[in-house]
């Protein structure tokens, strides 16, 4: 085997590639374009496009995609080949600049959320030379974006980067002002931690609401789950294991910075932890890491389900956002740091994270919001639908001092006065961490534990990326021709403390008098989707958007639209899937099994043998199944009843409200059904059988 250094990047066309092999002037000419996103010329892109066309053959590639991602949150790739007719029935492999930088897939097929018409197919992607071309599965992929002939965006890359190039800057207006003359960008990083579940296979080829759902709909808990907490950080088992080294195997050779993996809590619950990097990289990194665990869990017998929450009972599976801002020259902006002049740089940049997260709540919690997700949060150590901050009680006392202008009480007891007095030295983990937090400071960087584990964490750092270049736009305004610096930027974040103060909370979130407490300081709870998603609509988020030209407002309104019509889309599938398990499966074993039941009691009874067992069992299975078809039948009318709805939103209200609560109540039914029922006829794997699958 090859050794991981050599492994690593091996089938990127990165840097080191590039300098390798691009001449001198055209390799600085990308690098511009990567550092600044100046465009390059047709001459110097036909020779990028064909050394990496080069690159690409030596490694046996004979294909080329526009790699994107639309807003399915999944990635889409049509592949063309190298290959150009010269006459004579011969052939030559080429490449052009043209095929490099733009390409056409059809725009027709993919959610616009009524940006586009059916008719109007044609869209565009476009390179993002900021994220390296790799070779997958013998293609050589070109991260790109894709938009429509309008010049909407029809995927999550765009508005990533737009969002990027706006806390970019106002980043560099606000350092401007601390006499950072040296940095040139401020770039976000996101170090995204991806937990999932491994299964076996052949259990989950029974399961017809896992092959459809991508959830199980029923299911009795078996007698054993994850009470013990004996799978946490666990001993890998063998088939887990070399799973876990083909999958890092892998992204190493793509480039991604593959770090840490481990047993969850819920037995067959894994996580990897990545290095953080870019986040327009991390994105396009997160999506191959989920579509390479989903590729080799099959080589080994297995099925990688990324849903949010597959089991009823035990821990969901998220993706926590690690999140911070750096410069060019190396700096992280998070990092406390310990002369006055960074502490105060640094305090300023921890209250554009609060003030942005109190700001724009709302659209944070939009960006985590979809069908499978709303049954994660809130239970099982996913953090709570309403949000707020977690910064530990040594920072929190330091905001309490400046706020009041008193003496700070902890390593020194002096007024701290910013930009004049150094604050104390923090060390990275000045307090223990809160896994109910939403939104927690860790050491240097916030970790948003909201999302969910199988979406693109590109909408969340869209948001997070924005509201922060909001706040930091505020700051630059106000602070830009101080003629007392010092004076104006301590009453600056005083006044940013004191007002958004509300939305930092270092208690316990799952307390019920949390949800008291949070509605007393006027903080939102929005605990379903069709709860959140008009916020994208609310005029602040709208010009929010409109202002650091991120979303205009026909591309939130067709984000809005999508929302809705995919969270009633999913619940439809899952309603069907429901009824036929239920009619064409669930009942017909009941039955088989009543009927044997009933058969012994005859039998036993013509011998004068107690049989009041059997008929007891036999008359309750009897009644579960009749409310089980009834069950069915309410689910059916309620699903029925969505089609006399023509608005969205209406529409995903009725379908929280009457499709939801009539699968739960089914679900109720049928799970008691499941317990009572001899595990011979049941017609799948239990909870059991497939928590426990794999050994």
């Amino acid at each position: 085997m090859k050794k991981v250094t050599e492994m690593f990047g091996s089938m990127v066309f990165n840097d080191s590639v590039m300098q390798a092999r691009l001449p001198k002037e055209v390799y600085k000419q990308v690098q511009q374009s990567i550092k600044f996103g100046a465009r390059l010329d047709s001459e110097t892109a036909n020779i990028v496009a064909n050394a990496m066309k080069d690159w690409a053959i030596e490694k046996g590639v004979t294909h080329f995609t526009h790699w994107f991602q639309p807003m399915t949150g999944i990635t889409a790739e049509k592949h063309e080949s190298f290959v150009s007719p010269v006459g004579g029935g011969r052939v030559i492999m080429e490449f052009s600049g043209k095929e490099l930088i733009q390409g056409e897939p059809d725009a027709s097929s993919f959610p616009t959320g009524g940006l586009r018409a059916t008719f109007e197919a044609r869209g565009y992607t476009a390179w993002d030379p900021t994220s390296y071309a790799f070779i997958k599965d013998g293609v050589l992929c070109i991260p790109t974006a894709f938009c429509s002939y309008g010049g909407e965006a029809l995927d999550k890359k765009t508005p990533l980067l737009r969002s990027m190039e706006a806390i970019n800057r106002q980043g560099l207006r606000v350092l401007k002002l601390f006499g950072n003359r040296d940095v040139t960008a401020v770039r976000t990083t996101v170090g995204p931690e991806q937990e999932y579940f491994l299964i076996d296979k052949n259990v989950y080829e029974k399961r017809r609401d896992l092959m459809y759902t991508g959830r199980t709909l029923f299911g009795a808990m078996p007698p054993k789950g994850q009470e013990l907490d004996d799978h946490y950080f666990g001993t890998i088992k063998p088939r887990v294991a070399a799973f876990m080294q083909e999958l890092d195997e892998e992204l190493w050779k793509l480039g991604v910075l593959a770090k840490t993996e481990h047993n969850e809590v819920a037995p067959s619950q894994h996580e990897l932890a990545p290095i953080y990097t870019t986040t327009n990289i991390a994105a396009d990194h997160n999506q191959i890491t989920m579509e390479l665990m989903q590729k080799i869990a099959r080589k080994y017998d297995m099925v990688c389900l990324l849903h949010e929450k597959p089991f009823a009972g035990v821990n969901g599976s998220g993706k926590h956002n690690n999140w911070s801002m750096t410069t060019n020259t190396g700096v992280n902006l998070l990092e406390p740091g310990e002369t006055p002049y960074e502490n105060a740089q640094f305090l300023l940049m921890l209250c554009a994270v609060i003030q942005a997260v109190d700001d724009y709540q709302d659209m944070l919690r939009v960006s985590v919001a979809s069908a499978a997700n709303d049954h994660r949060l809130g239970g099982d150590e996913a953090p709570p639908a309403i949000i707020s901050v977690f910064l530990g009680e040594e920072l929190e006392e330091i905001l309490e001092a400046i706020e009041k202008d008193e003496p700070y009480g902890g390593k020194v007891k002096e007024q701290i006065k910013v930009g004049v007095h150094a604050l104390p030295k923090f060390p990275k983990d000045s307090t223990d961490r809160n896994r109910t937090s939403p939104f927690a400071f860790t050491g240097n960087k916030f970790e948003f534990r909201m999302l969910g584990s199988s979406v693109s964490i590109s909408g969340a750092n869209v948001v997070l990326n924005t509201a922060v270049a909001e706040s930091l736009r505020q700051y630059a305004d106000a602070l830009e021709g101080s003629e007392n610096f010092e004076n104006d930027l301590h009453e600056l974040i005083r006044s940013v403390i004191r007002d958004h103060k509300r939305i930092i909370f270092s208690g316990n979130g799952y307390d019920e008098n949390w949800v008291k407490e949070a509605e007393a300081r006027g903080l939102l709870n929005l605990p379903t989707t069709p709860d959140c998603v008009p916020c994208y609509l609310d005029i602040k988020n709208v010009e929010l958007f409109a202002r650091h030209r991120v979303y205009s407002e026909i591309e939130l309104a067709a984000r809005y639209k999508m929302k809705l019509d995919t969270y009633c889309k999913v619940n439809r599938i899952e309603a069907l899937t429901m009824q036929s398990m239920v009619w064409q499966d669930i009942i017909p074993v009941a039955g088989a099994y009543s009927k044997e039941l009933a058969d012994t009691a005859v039998a036993k009874k013509s011998l004068g043998i107690e049989c009041g067992l059997e008929t007891e069992l036999a008359a309750k299975i009897s009644r579960l199944m009749a409310d089980a078809a009834q069950g069915v039948r309410t689910l059916k009318d309620a699903l029925d009843s969505l089609d006399d709805i023509g608005d969205n939103y209406t529409r995903a209200v009725a379908c929280r409200d009457r499709v939801l609560t009539a699968m739960n109540e089914l679900r109720l039914t049928v799970d008691e059904l499941e317990s009572c029922t001899a595990e011979k006829y049941w017609p799948y794997p239990s909870y059991g059988d497939i928590l426990f699958s794999v050994r």
